[in-house]
């Protein structure tokens, strides 16, 4: 009897890694996982040699390539979600944010300017995730903000009437921050 022969496993990139750790944030801001469960899955990215360990990593996850869910009401039109990686995000003038929106952005830089938007509903919610990344967030006057997560802050001037409309931002800012504020600082 021979013994059977495997191909060897190919090895994995630093790029390989950065591109699979993009896809752990992104099922973060998805709400996919859970902080313990980004934690540990990173550290295993980061410690994996081949593709076959990095695809491991993942395999209960979407691969992010455009593959659509049927039967899922949860996905909604396109424009519900945007990713940076190692580059930017700008979203102003006049634009519809829907209901829930999620922004990730990977060593970059984000930038929400709500100030023309039209927010059609009574609650906005903002998923951010700032990866080593600033995420800046510039609200109307007029409008309750309220944060929760790691490395969110807000700096809302004035007292919104009762029934105003409300930006509610869950955000995640590893190595990075997200900032909401209703006024825009010049050097």
């Amino acid at each position: 009897m021979s013994a059977e022969r495997h191909p060897p496993a190919v090895r994995a990139s630093d790029r390989d890694r950065d591109e699979m750790l993009v896809r752990l944030h992104t099922a973060f801001a998805e709400g996919r996982l859970d902080e313990a469960e980004l934690d540990e899955r990173m550290d295993l990215v980061l410690a994996a040699r081949t593709h076959g360990e990095l695809g491991a990593v993942a395999a209960d996850l979407p691969s992010g390539r455009g593959e659509v869910v049927v039967g899922s009401a949860e996905r909604g039109p396109v424009g519900r979600f945007q990713v940076a990686y190692k580059s930017s995000i700008r979203r102003a003038g006049r634009w519809r944010p829907p209901e829930r929106f999620t922004v990730a952005v990977y060593k970059g830089t984000g930038l929400l300017d709500l100030r023309a938007a039209e927010l059609d509903a009574r609650v906005t919610t903002l998923r951010v995730l700032a990866y080593k990344s600033t995420v800046e967030i510039i609200v109307p006057p007029g409008v309750r903000v309220e944060t929760d997560g790691v490395g969110v802050s807000a700096e809302v001037h004035g007292d919104p009437p009762a029934g105003s409309p409300v930006i509610h931002i869950r955000g995640y800012g590893y190595k990075g921050s997200i900032e909401a504020k209703d006024r825009i600082r010049r050097p």
